[in-house]
């Protein structure tokens, strides 16, 4: 009978451990060893000054090393001259002659401009980084026409043009003034070439940068002026360390040296295979992805006695680490930094990319799978465990293990919008279940829980699988799934394991990680690319994706006239929510409230002039943003990573149009002074002594707009935090790409155990429905392995 593997396995293993070191003693080499092993760690007094300041990648602060973005001079000057005028240089007039901080804050913020170095050489290299090479190409052409006389004439038309010489100007030798009106005609105005999403890109990334650089003491200029201060609350200690220090081997830290010690030091087979330039590891259980589908699979397998590696491409992060500076935390947090867009750039597409995956970055929003879409699921698509008690009782041992709780006993300044405006409307609002105390007052989590009050798969399951001897591989990615010819005639192809590489360049072999059994939990955008990638063929992988389609709007809330108290970014993100309902009870969207920082409302809202930019920017802290989400029946594709395809239905631009609407009139009746959409033209209404009349007309306006790639005047930039569906369960072939215990219809011993095997859209937030999915997924697996 197998043993749970915990410490016992380290006992075990020290009469080799002692036989390795008097082996390195007696050639001398011990001292390189230790030495190489100590690199990776702090005297404790260093760790503790370390963990104020947070992790190094979490830190900001100026760049040390050059910049690779390949922009040439004329390049940058253009890009500069855009910079300056998405961000100009301008007076602030005020009365007051009182000299103080804020003031003096205020007035630099104003004479700051997006030219001053670092910004364009900064936007540059965020740019090759992220966008679509085909799109930072184009992006580079436009660039170069800028720099020449002729070539702004054709881009920007009589603008470029003057009375005296020379005549014709380059970009950057236009007034500003001028210079926005251009970039707004590329904004509105269908061209033959794409100089929308020229305008679009360079003014995302200009103004995310902007807002976000920080200096050597991790700050941002604009913050005080701004009225935004960075969470600062006291991080959570752990004594004992990291919580999953015990089972996670950091790749970026290791090199050939050191890695296959690391391995067997946890109790690991690894034999080297000089030949095929590998390393084999075997285990029972492979598990790639730690979110919300891997991480509750490996603490159910490992704590059934299999030896389990979790594979995970992000690094990991504990409570300590975390710095709540959004720049670089979206950027180490989330999938391509927090700017993944769908290939057309309509979809903004919010995805965790780090240990815990999506439940270390979520809103704790931990709300149960509704009861029509189980009836749904388990009736029109035959899928019975859905239907069954051990779905009901696996949703309530997930509640339990992530510490859901009902209430809130203090709402933030956004939540206290939407409950007063439905309140003030007559419309129910709800409490939203959390995966924290009802005292959880955190604003930042969406950038990491710093006070560790939220429990993501990091601190919860994932320490469960840790303390069953279960091992963490970090900074390593899956290439492709290893399968053979199987004979078994069901599934035509058997899979031994998944072969992986550390993004460490010091570690120069491959992974070969071979198993019993193997579990895809990369969720719905990169599961489908490793399993067409490494051969598979059934027609539903990658298609079905569904992205619960969100559209945000606004409201400026005065300080002092509204009787609401706090800052947009302090409080629990999500504590309240409405359903937006038909006379049917049909449920059209649900209303909540996001978590976004200054560069991120920067960067996402539309831009219509500097002036206009600067003066809404500084009313920040009083900005409430809602937004409306739909249970989407339109569906995309991701059949290669990064390359995501979506088109909504007629229903769904329905839906979001109902909900925007009910928005906007919550946002009034909770006492706004001025709301507005996200319309590329910044489309908004003063609310003071507005009709109802007037209000109609605004919201007969054509709210809802295509993307970059419409043919229309306005646009508008479209958002999605939650992905499923791209590997449904079906209850056959033809239906799904995998079975109703999640076995890939293909190849045996492959599993999925993530988002992408629900059925449909849910129309709620999916971390229980992907936690309970993969808790009876990999309870199955424990069963078919013990038998």
């Amino acid at each position: 009978m197998r043993q749970p593997h915990g410490n016992k396995r380290l006992v075990c293993c020290l009469p080799s451990k002692l036989a390795i070191l008097l082996f390195f003693t007696q050639l001398g080499c011990l001292s390189q060893l230790s030495s190489q092993r100590e690199a990776k760690k702090k005297p404790n007094n260093m760790e503790s000054r370390e963990d104020e300041r947070g992790h190094p990648l979490l830190r900001g602060g100026r760049r040390k090393s050059g910049y690779t973005h390949g922009f040439s001079p004329a390049q940058i000057q253009s890009l500069s001259a855009i910079c300056e005028t998405l961000v100009p240089s301008m007076p602030f007039d005020t009365t007051n002659k009182d000299n103080t901080a804020h003031l003096r804050a205020v007035h630099a913020f104003y004479k700051s401009s997006g030219a001053e170095p670092p910004i364009p050489d900064e936007v540059g290299e965020l740019m090759v980084k992220r966008g679509q090479p085909k799109a930072i190409s184009f992006v580079k052409v436009v660039l170069t026409l800028l720099s020449f006389r002729l070539g702004t004439l054709l881009l920007c038309g009589w603008l470029s043009c003057d009375w005296k010489w020379p005549f014709i100007h380059k970009f950057s030798e236009i007034p500003v003034e001028r210079r926005e009106k251009i970039l707004m005609k590329w904004s509105g105005n269908a061209h033959p070439l794409p100089l929308r999403a020229v305008f679009a890109l360079i003014k995302t990334y200009c103004l995310f940068v902007f807002f976000s650089t920080t200096d050597e003491k991790s700050e941002n200029p604009a913050s005080k002026a701004i009225g935004y201060s960075v969470d600062n609350r006291q991080k959570k200690a752990y004594p004992q360390g990291r919580p999953l220090q015990n089972g996670i081997i950091e790749t970026m830290h290791e090199d050939d040296s050191t890695f296959v010690q690391s391995l067997t030091e946890k109790g690991f087979e690894v034999i080297e295979d000089p030949q095929h330039n590998i390393y084999k590891i075997k285990c029972d259980v492979v598990i790639v992805g730690s979110g919300c589908g891997g991480g509750v699979a490996a603490a159910i397998l490992a704590s059934s006695g299999q030896k389990v590696v979790v594979i995970e491409k992000g690094n990991y992060f504990a409570p300590q680490d975390y710095t709540s500076l959004e720049g670089p935390s979206m950027f180490e947090l989330y999938e391509s930094g927090g700017f993944l867009t769908t290939m057309n750039g309509k979809f903004m597409i919010m995805a965790g990319s780090t240990v815990g995956g999506g439940s270390a970055v979520n809103w704790s929003a931990s709300i149960k799978t509704p009861k029509n879409v189980l009836k749904e699921w388990s009736v029109d698509h035959q899928i019975s465990f859905f239907g069954s008690s051990e779905y009901e009782l696996a949703m309530d041992a997930v509640c339990k293990r992530i510490g859901v709780t009902e209430n809130c006993t203090e709402e933030g300044f956004q939540n206290q919008v939407l409950r007063k405006g439905c309140e003030n409307l007559g419309l129910k609002v709800e409490a939203v279940p959390r995966n924290s105390p009802e005292n959880h007052y955190c604003g930042s989590c969406n950038l990491g829980c710093r006070t560790g009050d939220k429990n993501g798969t990091a601190s919860t399951w994932l320490v469960d699988a840790v303390s069953c001897g279960a091992v963490i591989l970090t900074a390593c990615k899956a290439e492709k799934f290893i399968l053979e010819n199987n004979k078994d005639a069901r599934r035509k192809k058997k899979c031994l394991g998944v072969i992986a590489t550390s993004l460490n360049k010091n570690l120069t072999k491959k992974l070969q990680i071979e198993a019993k059994t193997t579990i895809s939990a990369c969720g719905s955008l990169l599961t489908p690319p490793l399993m067409i990638s490494s051969g598979l063929k059934n027609p539903n992988i990658g298609r079905n994706l569904h992205l619960h389609p969100v559209l945000v709007a606004w409201g400026y809330f005065p300080e002092d006239a509204s009787g609401i108290e706090g800052k947009m970014y302090e409080g629990g993100i999500i504590t309240s929510f409405h359903r937006v309902v038909s006379e049917e009870s049909n449920v059209h969207a649900i209303i909540q409230t996001p978590a976004l920082g200054p560069a991120s409302v920067a960067a996402l809202s539309p831009w219509v002039s500097g002036r206009e930019l600067k003066e809404r920017i500084a009313k920040y802290p009083r900005l409430a943003h809602l937004f409306t989400l739909i249970r989407d029946q339109g569906s995309g594709e991701v059949m290669e990573e990064g390359k995501i395809n979506y088109r909504l239905s007629e229903v769904d631009k329905e839906n979001l149009k109902i909900g925007l609407r009910q928005l906007l009139r919550i946002l009034i009746a909770a006492g706004a002074e001025e709301v507005g959409t996200h319309r590329s033209d910044g489309l908004r209404i003063k609310c003071k002594g507005l009709t109802e009349k007037s209000l109609e007309e605004f919201l007969d306006n054509d709210l809802i707009v295509g993307g970059l790639g419409s043919k229309d005047e306005y646009w508008t930039m479209y958002f999605s935090a939650h992905q499923m569906g791209s590997c449904r369960m079906g209850a056959t072939e033809d239906e799904g790409a995998v079975d109703e215990n999640g076995q890939s219809w293909e190849a045996q011993g492959l599993f999925v155990c993530d988002a992408s095997v629900l059925p449909t859209a849910i129309g709620v937030n999916p971390m229980v429905t992907i936690q309970s999915t993969a808790y009876c997924i990999s309870n199955k697996i424990a069963q078919l392995l013990k038998e």
